[in-house]
């Protein structure tokens, strides 16, 4: 999959972006505030995904602008597609957007057809940072392989809202105990494939940063990924596919903590409080990791991402590297650079002589426009 045009204007500080990148590796410089990390933003949410810098939809159109459009033309391995993506300031809560010239209801659809992984700054957050990171991510990983599977994650939010709302009448002696019954039953279900969905993820995943961190760290150096359930066990026997025993298992703990929810306020026992282990040599990387050795798990995190896409779905998805390169040596440069050599790269820096990837298509910054567009010598 590659990106053949971007074209973007009022998202942000972007103005008038016409932009026929290359195939492979594509290098946006510029000094901070120019607009580099927005374009990539703009390719980002054309994903269907929501901002990777946590904007609010209100945020994306410019100050001094009416309207902001974005369009993105993609191949992948059967056709030539185009993603439209327009909001208008008076009516700013419909937003306009079309794959292939047929309006959708919503961004599924986008998500379904273009595929991007992002690599950005704050990736450390993935090792530091809480639980829902680690579990936001593996959700995003497994959901670009099956996209349907999104929708359990929402299913399972909405539920759990829900039954949280119910506890707190409870509470306050507007309902009963036997009002949970209902909900446990439907949150055991989402759940429990929850669960099953993500431990399969992360065994891939597990192989996937084991070999790749070996390579970064040298010998002597082993990091293990691994799920924990707040419902399953260590020892639990995961079945080859999700079926009703889980639910019950699932179910079963939902019952009984019934009267800690009662006393906390909140659903505090399911999916929604699982973490991923992240481990070199057996210690916690979180707790015991160098800051090294944080970075460049966190590093074979996302490279993982995209291999496994590569691999699962025999088609390269486009990597965005915002701000990243110019952090890492030279020797881990190059170690990047080998693992999406044949994927089509988007590269921002303030100084893109610092970026050690080969590159014919460089483009440069200024006040939210392309100034200069120029070959490597």
């Amino acid at each position: 999959m590659y990106i053949t045009r971007i074209t973007v204007s009022g998202f942000k500080n972007l103005k008038e972006i016409d932009l026929i990148p290359g195939r492979d590796f594509n290098i946006i410089y510029g000094q901070n505030a120019q607009g580099k990390t927005n374009l990539l933003e703009a390719v980002w949410i054309s994903t269907g995904c929501r901002s990777f810098r946590g904007s609010k939809e209100k945020d994306y159109l410019a100050f001094d602008e009416d309207e902001f459009d974005i369009k993105i033309q993609f191949e992948d391995e059967q056709r030539t597609q185009e993603i439209s993506y327009r909001m208008v300031r008076k009516n700013m809560k419909n937003k306009l957007i079309t794959l292939n010239g047929v309006v959708q209801k919503n961004s599924s659809r986008l998500f379904e057809n273009f595929k991007c992984i992002a690599f950005l700054p704050d990736d450390i957050e993935l090792i530091r940072g809480t639980p829902e990171k680690r579990r936001s991510f593996v959700d995003l990983c497994y959901s670009q392989l099956k996209p349907k599977s999104m929708s359990f994650i929402r299913k399972y939010d909405q539920l759990t809202a829900q039954r949280n709302a119910v506890i707190k009448n409870i509470i306050l002696g507007r309902d009963t105990e036997e009002s949970l019954e209902i909900w446990d039953r439907q949150l055991a279900a989402v759940g429990s494939y929850i669960t099953f969905m993500r431990n399969q993820y992360v065994a891939i995943l597990n192989r996937y940063c084991k070999e790749l961190y070996s390579r970064i760290a040298g010998e002597g150096e082993e990091l293990s990924v691994s799920y924990q359930s707040n419902i399953f066990s260590s020892d639990f026997e995961y079945p080859a596919a999700p079926d009703t025993s889980m639910t019950e298992v699932y179910y079963s703990r939902l019952r009984n903590s019934v009267s800690d929810d009662l006393r906390l306020g909140y659903t505090h026992t399911g999916a929604g409080r699982d973490d991923i282990s992240l481990k070199i040599n057996g210690l916690s990387v979180k707790d015991y990791g160098s800051q090294g050795q944080q970075k460049s798990t966190a590093l074979v995190m996302r490279l993982a991402q995209a291999q496994i896409y590569r691999d699962e779905k025999r088609e390269s998805p486009v990597i965005l590297l915002d701000d990243v390169m110019g952090e890492l040596d030279e020797r881990r440069q190059k170690f990047v650079c080998s693992i999406i050599a044949d994927m089509q790269v988007f590269i921002t820096t303030c100084n893109h002589r610092a970026v050690i990837a080969e590159c014919d298509n460089i483009f440069e910054m200024h006040e939210g426009r392309i100034v200069n567009t120029g070959k490597e010598s």
